[in-house]
């Protein structure tokens, strides 16, 4: 698809001053006295460990809607003035967003910050690739979230950055950051827990989409394939054919579709292996609506559990000690999760 930047041409304004009683030591840094900090986010998962962490004390607005393709998304021209408006944008990186960080690299304000989660998480030495991302491709595997300890660093990467831009909120950030990190921390136990639920034999995942690679490695399964290349076509027919026999030869429980993008093939590879396909799981688009509260990262990979493990025949009721509710009581959120 075809990718275009579009520059924003400002106007010559004259820059807003900012009058203190008092002393030539004003901080320009961050948002004015009495402003909010104006963060923009991609993905829903991103935007929920931003609200978790900001609160109160940003505005904050997620321009990647729930249940689009990411990696084909394109922001349409009203984002840029969004982009330009803001202090802070906040991608996942590893080249997901490739159309939306050259649209705030052209368009944000001097001292804007942009932050790439996923390039300051993992080194190249630990990018994973696989079948809708193969090296050859040069794009690494970019689904770092489903891992609960490489989200764990997206939300220190978060806290640090809004303490740095905002230092007169530093404490509830921190506040909130200190919750947050124990929620994660709960998450990845139970899941550790709810994983070994699972036979051995059965802990192989077929999916629509390649989402599960760094997940895997860390809860001890093994991606034997995914049906979206790395060009977003259909499989051809020797690699629907190659699939059935290896999902048939290892006696696979389940395959899993997306909740979001209906899948004929898989519907066709279980119908030949007798394997369940289980069309439910998400990649990024949360459960319930913005203002719920399993509207969150948390309240996303809880139901992902609940929805894969029974399949493979394992046990998912620890995760129901996993409060997945946003960790701020200070008011409502005013988060924008696109729709």
């Amino acid at each position: 698809m075809p990718r275009s930047t579009l520059i924003l041409l400002l106007p010559a304004i004259a820059s807003l001053l900012i009058v203190a009683c008092g002393g030539d030591d004003t901080d320009d840094s961050g948002p004015a006295d009495g402003d909010q900090l104006k963060v923009v986010t991609t993905v829903a998962p991103i935007t929920s460990l931003v609200e978790n962490i900001g609160g109160t004390k940003i505005e904050l607005q997620g321009i990647v809607p729930e249940g689009t393709n990411s990696h084909t998304y394109e922001p349409p021209p009203s984002v840029v003035t969004t982009l330009a408006d803001a202090d802070l944008v906040v991608l996942n990186g590893l080249q997901l967003e490739e159309p939306t960080l050259e649209l705030a690299e052209a368009n944000k304000d001097d001292d804007a910050v942009i932050l790439l989660l996923g390039d300051r998480t993992v080194t190249n030495a630990e990018y994973k690739y696989d079948f809708s991302f193969p090296e050859s491709g040069g794009k690494p595997n970019p689904h770092l979230w489903p891992d609960p300890t490489l989200t764990t660093e997206y939300a220190t990467l978060i806290h640090d950055q809004l303490v740095e831009l905002d230092p007169d909120n530093a404490a509830y950030y921190d506040a909130n950051y200190v919750e947050l990190k124990a929620r994660l921390e709960a998450l990845d136990q139970q899941m550790l827990v709810a994983t070994q639920t699972v036979l051995e034999e059965n802990r192989k995942l077929l999916s629509y989409h390649d989402s599960w690679a760094y997940w895997a490695d860390n809860y001890g399964f093994t991606v034997i394939g995914a049906i979206q290349p790395s060009d977003f076509s259909e499989p051809s027919a020797s690699e629907v054919a190659d699939l059935i026999d290896q999902v048939r030869d290892e006696n696979v429980p389940a395959i899993f579709g997306s909740e979001v993008f209906a899948s004929d093939v898989l519907e066709t590879i279980a119908g030949e292996s007798d394997a369940k396909y289980v069309d439910d799981l998400r990649d990024d688009d949360l459960p319930g609506d913005p203002g719920d509260p399993e509207h969150s990262y948390l309240g996303l990979m809880v139901q992902n559990m609940r929805i894969m493990l029974p399949a493979l025949g394992g046990d998912a009721s620890p995760m129901d000690r996993v409060n997945v509710a946003l960790v701020f009581d200070d008011g409502p959120s005013t988060a924008d999760y696109q729709q």
